[in-house]
This record gives C-alpha cells, structure tokens and sequence, in this order.
C-alpha cells in the first residue's frame, strides 16, 4: 500500500479527519455488505446482543447496551428491534424478553460469518499488535479531548 503522505507529513495531519475517514470506509463497507444479505448494522447489533444470552435479554437490557452504538438513539433502536421482530428472526414475550427464533439463529449465523470475514478484510496487513496500539491510541485521544467513548 502506498501511504498518502512521508513519515515527517503524516505525524503533522490532522487525527479529526484521519479518524473520521477511516470511520466513514469501515461504516459504509459494514453497511453495504450487510445489506447485501438483507439487514442493518442496527439490526445486526440487535441479533448479536440476543444470540449471545442463553436465556435472551429484555428490551431493556439490549437498549442498555446499544444506546451509545453510533449515536444511534433509543427510538430508532426500538425500530430496529420491532424489525426484528417482524422478519421472524426474534420473539418477545409479555415480559418484553427477547429470544431467538430457528430462522434468527440461521440468519445470525450467516451474518457473524460475514463479520468475521468482514474483520479479516479490515486487519489485512494489520498486527495484532498494530491494532492494539491503534486502539491504545485513539482511545487517548478520546481522554485527552475530555470525551467519552459507549465503553467508558
């Protein structure tokens, strides 16, 4: 790969617009392929949170966690979740417990496949220890500029 600047230009650019960028290709990338199997981020977000809990988890519960995903907000996440719902891939019962359905976890399934493949294209030439200095990093920046991040 060829870098856009030399060493002595890049340390000088701005990390606001590197940051940004490399969040817009691996959003809109995500995005694109999970349409292409017919969901959202958001939706997939959902499925993760319930397939991963033995007994499900509440709307509540999901809500709690995804809240802060992207600013995604907590009635648009509620939409997410109605959706759910309807394509047949999550049941709710009267407690507002969520659980998978045979035809979610099929679905689930195919999407954490497509992440993983997702994540292998992402880390192309990446370390494990590039990737965690990089995250190290931003995370400093993150406190360094009074902010939060959804883990803090």
């Amino acid at each position: 790969m060829e870098y856009s600047h030399s060493d002595a230009e890049l340390v000088r650019q701005p990390i606001g617009y590197w940051s940004w960028a490399a969040y817009d290709a691996v959003v809109a990338r995500t995005r694109s392929a999970l349409a292409g199997i017919g969901t959202t981020q958001p939706q997939w977000w959902v499925l993760a949170q319930v397939a991963v809990a033995e007994e499900g988890r509440t709307r509540a519960e999901v809500t709690a966690v995804l809240r802060g995903y992207l600013a995604l907000g907590e009635e648009a996440l509620g939409e997410e979740i109605d959706t759910t719902i309807a394509r047949g891939w999550i049941t709710q019962d009267a407690g507002e417990r969520l659980g998978m359905t045979p035809e979610g976890r099929k679905f689930y399934e195919e999407a954490a496949a497509l992440q993983e493949r997702l994540r292998d294209e992402r880390h192309a030439g990446i370390s494990d220890e590039e990737y965690l200095t990089t995250l190290k990093v931003l995370q400093r920046f993150i406190h360094n500029t009074g902010g939060r991040a959804r883990h803090h």
